[in-house]
């Protein structure tokens, strides 16, 4: 059984930031859309703003769902789990926004972020937390964290500055259930 939390204590910031990754979940309002959960990782790219916000950059990929079901509804949860030392698994439910690279809000708040993970991102999403709960965690496998890949930073070190605008409009602009996405007016 899971407890509550009425926000985010300092030992819960501690234990969701020393995660190397975490699990994304949205879902579109209708019935026949996909749900999605997202793998999301990278340090320095998670930050706890208050006992009741968070937030995460989000890097150019392949797909655009948790931008445009944040557009469209705004409902996520964040999930966290220990793969190592005590069993544990936080959720974080919530209200989402997507705001995107090039706003004003964007720049207020990328300084919550390390400065080294700058090619590439496209956005935060930043939740408002509505409620938060750990549980037992002790179903999940103990796994050694080795390190986090590089790959994607290599591959967007190796782009110039209009491939992204390019990419986002071509590929980014809807989800797969063809709702707004990256760049869209909302």
């Amino acid at each position: 059984m899971a407890t509550v939390h009425p926000e985010i204590t300092e030992r819960l910031a501690r234990f969701v930031l020393a995660q190397p990754v975490f699990f994304v979940g949205t879902a579109p309002l209708a019935a026949d859309g996909h749900v999605n959960v997202s793998p999301k990782g990278m340090a320095g790219t998670f930050a706890v703003l208050d006992p009741r916000t968070v937030a995460y950059l989000d890097y150019t990929g392949s797909g655009a769902e948790t931008a445009a079901h944040l557009r469209e509804n705004g409902r996520v949860v964040l999930m966290f789990c220990a793969f190592d030392g005590p069993p544990n698994i936080v959720r974080l439910h919530g209200r989402g926004r997507y705001v995107e690279v090039g706003t004003p809000e964007f720049d207020a708040l990328r300084p919550a972020f390390a400065k080294e993970r700058e090619i590439g991102q496209r956005g935060i999403v930043v939740v408002d937390v509505e409620r938060v709960s750990d549980s037992c965690g002790f179903s999940v496998p103990r796994l050694a964290f080795v390190e986090d890949r590089d790959v994607l930073d290599r591959a967007h070190e190796r782009r110039d500055p209009a491939y992204f605008d390019t990419y986002w409009h071509e590929r980014n602009a809807a989800s797969i259930d063809g709702l707004p996405a990256i760049g869209a007016d909302v």
